[in-house]
């Protein structure tokens, strides 16, 4: 595991702690099971785009002003026709909360969109506080995680009307998430595999890696390009290669218009055959 995911895993144990002390398990997962159903992740298109709010990148620093209407964008994702709104809530590096995600949820769920956590999930309390913000969706990094934790959260979220998006950086975090994938044919449309092309150490991004990983994506798998993609056409690449959505943040988080961004991307890739 890179500096970088260790340090994350430190801070996701530190907030773990502290939050179990304000709200036991029990309680937790009470109000998490008193929620209303979230909307349903539903695919229509050819190409779909998980937009991302995302206020600051470690890579890049602060996208947005600490003034940043973030309410309005989320709700401009989802109009623009975003199948699910990932809400970053880590707050060291991300500068993002679970408040953030409460409020996203709120927002997105008359308009049938669900929201996702994505954050450096390393225990079942996460996952339940997830669906008690009124998540619909949360992100598993398969490199953080041994096969049978990943095995027991994967499980934990679907149980719990949730998708998931498992992320992948190489050929073993692919095998591994294909497996689990294939073990629980019944739930495959609530499961996506993800190939992040970002480098754990340098948290640059490598858009080859798409490339290089696209052979190995599971056949009839949900599959997401993760980071790199900034641009109707790296969409139209992505879509070619085989991947069914993209996650895209930076890019959505930079443009004043995200919509037309959007836009852009389902048009090309419902003119263009792959």
């Amino acid at each position: 595991m890179s500096g970088f995911l260790r340090a994350m895993e430190r801070s996701s144990a530190e907030r773990i702690a502290a939050a179990s002390r304000r709200e036991p398990i029990g309680a937790l997962e009470r109000r998490a099971a008193s929620m209303p159903p979230p909307p349903a992740l539903v695919l229509s298109r050819p190409f779909e785009v998980i937009a991302e709010l995302k206020l600051r990148s470690p890579a890049q620093g602060a996208l947005r002003d600490a003034d940043h209407d973030w309410r309005s964008r989320v709700g401009a994702y989802a109009r623009a026709g975003a199948v699910a709104v990932s809400v970053l809530t880590e707050p060291t590096r991300f500068d993002g909360s679970l408040e953030h995600l409460h409020a996203a949820a709120a927002l997105l769920a008359p308009l049938g969109v669900p929201a996702m956590r994505k954050d450096f999930i390393v225990d079942s309390y996460q996952v339940t506080e997830a669906r008690a913000a009124g998540a619909g969706g949360v992100l598993l990094i398969a490199r953080m995680l041994r096969r049978e934790r990943l095995a027991e959260l994967l499980e934990l979220a679907i149980d719990q009307g949730m998708f998931v998006l498992l992320e992948a950086f190489d050929a073993p975090d692919l095998e591994m998430c294909a497996e689990l994938t294939e073990s629980r044919a019944s739930a495959r449309g609530s499961v996506l595999i993800g190939v992040n092309c970002r480098d754990l150490d340098t948290l640059k991004v490598e858009p080859a890696r798409f490339e290089e990983l696209a052979p190995l994506l599971p056949r009839g798998s949900l599959t997401v390009a993760e980071s790199g993609v900034a641009s109707a056409a790296e969409a139209l690449a992505m879509w070619r290669l085989g991947y069914r959505l993209a996650l895209i943040g930076t890019a959505l988080m930079t443009r004043e218009d995200p919509g037309m961004l959007l836009s852009e991307i389902f048009a090309t890739t419902r003119t263009v055959p792959p």
